[in-house]
């Protein structure tokens, strides 16, 4: 049983608080490890670290941070399968899921990589007479970073290799269910030359969260999460005068409009709804199936959710286990409240036979025809591998149903009409969409977010959003009157 504690200033950290918490194998119902919970004094300890290294990594020059991050990003490559065995290990999905997570990830890195293009600011010569105005983007400081648990990698290298390559130190919070992806990444950095202090690990609950919104030495907060909690994490810091993003919840509808073929989007759904068991932020949870084509896309998607193997996400799986057996009952919760309601259980993941331990907290696909947006199957957030089929009779009912909805986060539309697709990418009020893709996450050069209740903050994830979310503009005006001499040097100019 191994012991899981914080990471602080370069080396591990234990702390003061004698509050702890299980890690479990969602495989085998096993208990793992023992996580040390961040009392308010611990995460103190993190917040002074990340404070007393910030001077000299944000006086470090852009050939120094870069060359930080290429090395980082050379082993995180080489050791990548290491990263994805123990987010499987301690979140339960299948390696090669876990592997696509670490590869996304990776692609933030490889953006962050090009920091010094990104950084650069305007100049203006003789705006007046003899008088030159530029401008420079500067980091904010020590920032934190909240993450949750179905993404243990991806959704924390959304935002630290662009904050760190900015110039900022790091406090990250991960969740208390799979920790110690955040350890590996730590001892990652140190062995790629990051200085101590700058990326930092505090484990715990929501008495270190506050700590972290309260804690005048963190300048901004980046948090992905329920919509509730990030409702929360906004309300309190930027009540603190903390810059802050957070991620909310999501209910991502995915439109088949008659022309569309459904083979391709019977695949789709499958796909979008129940890998990784539905715990995505950006899963399909809801088909929105237009016109007679109802009948025919249910029975598609019914025929290639049947043959989806649940087990054990280290054997030859195609779904692995939910969390934890709380939220596992939870849903099954979710499939009997909507069977009760009136819907259609076409397929039952209560009664799925899994390739894995008797004690896994199994739950197989589910797909519930005939759902009406009144039912709790439709109106909340459900996180698991059930999908919901919602009947109506044309374009505009389906766009309606979503413009309609709380959450903005994710749709898409599938159909061989061009004109639809066009009509629809303007008039759907949702942050990223994809046409005849079923899960639209922009590739890491643009920006990750969405609307509505999805987001709270004006700041998107990575790209050009998120180097601005961690940097802040200074305009400078300047007169010279007299040149500045330097001494002789016919040597090669070099960058240090």
């Amino acid at each position: 049983m191994q012991t899981i504690a914080h990471w602080v200033d370069g080396k591990s950290f234990a702390g003061t608080s004698e509050a702890t918490s299980p890690v479990t194998n969602p495989a085998t119902g096993q208990v793992s490890g023992t996580l040390t919970l961040a009392d308010a004094a611990d995460a103190r300890v993190a917040v002074d670290a990340a404070v007393a290294a910030f001077p000299s990594w944000r006086d470090a020059s852009l050939t120094r941070r870069t060359q930080v991050l290429f090395r980082f990003r050379e082993l995180l490559n080489e050791r990548k399968h290491e990263l994805a065995a123990i987010i499987t290990a301690e979140h339960g999905k299948v390696l090669p899921d876990a592997l696509g997570e670490v590869t996304r990830g990776l692609e933030v890195v490889e953006f962050a990589c090009g920091i010094p293009h990104l950084l650069k600011g305007g100049f203006t010569e003789n705006a007046s007479t003899r008088v030159d105005v530029f401008s420079v983007r500067q980091p904010l400081g020590p920032v934190a970073i909240i993450s949750p648990f179905n993404f243990p990698a991806m959704v924390p290298m959304w935002f630290f290799p662009v904050a760190i390559a900015a110039g900022n130190t790091v406090v990250l919070k991960p969740s208390e269910k799979d920790p110690s992806a955040a350890l590996w990444l730590a001892r990652l950095w140190t062995e790629a030359g990051l200085p101590d202090g700058v990326f930092n690990v505090v484990q715990g609950d929501k008495v270190a969260v506050d700590e972290l919104l309260d804690n005048p030495g963190i300048r901004a907060v980046s948090f992905v999460g329920s919509t509730p909690i990030a409702r929360y994490v906004y309300q309190r810091g930027t009540a603190t005068g903390k810059r802050v993003q957070a991620l909310g919840g999501a209910k991502n509808h995915m439109v088949v409009l008659p022309d569309a073929d459904l083979g391709l989007a019977a695949d789709a759904a499958v796909n979008a709804g129940f890998g990784s068991a539905g715990e995505r932020c950006m899963a399909i949870s809801v088909v929105v199936a237009v016109g007679n084509i109802a009948d025919d896309l249910v029975a598609a998607i019914n025929q290639r959710a049947a043959t989806i193997k649940t087990g054990d996400g280290t054997r030859e799986s195609d779904m692995g286990p939910l969390v934890t057996r709380a939220h596992r009952d939870k849903v099954a919760g979710y499939i009997a409240a909507g069977e009760s309601e009136g819907a259609t259980v076409v397929l039952d993941g209560r009664s799925v036979q899994p390739d894995g331990a008797q004690d896994g907290f199994w739950l197989g696909p589910t797909l519930l025809d005939h759902v009406d947006p009144s039912m709790s199957v439709y109106t909340d957030e459900i996180f698991g591998p059930v999908l919901a089929v919602v009947r109506v009779e044309t374009y505009d009912d389906a766009l309606a149903l979503i413009n309609d909805n709380p959450y903005g986060n994710g749709t898409a539309i599938f159909t061989n009409d061009g004109g639809a697709a066009r009509r629809f990418q303007n008039e759907v009020e949702v942050g990223m969409v994809g046409i005849n893709v079923p899960i639209p996450v922009p590739m890491a050069y643009y920006s990750f977010g969405g609307w509505k209740a999805s987001l709270f903050g004006d700041s998107h994830a990575h790209g050009t959003d998120g180097v601005h979310f961690f940097t802040r503009t200074k305009a400078i005006t300047a007169r010279w009157l007299d040149p500045s001499h330097g001494g002789l040097n016919l040597g090669f100019p070099q960058n240090s």
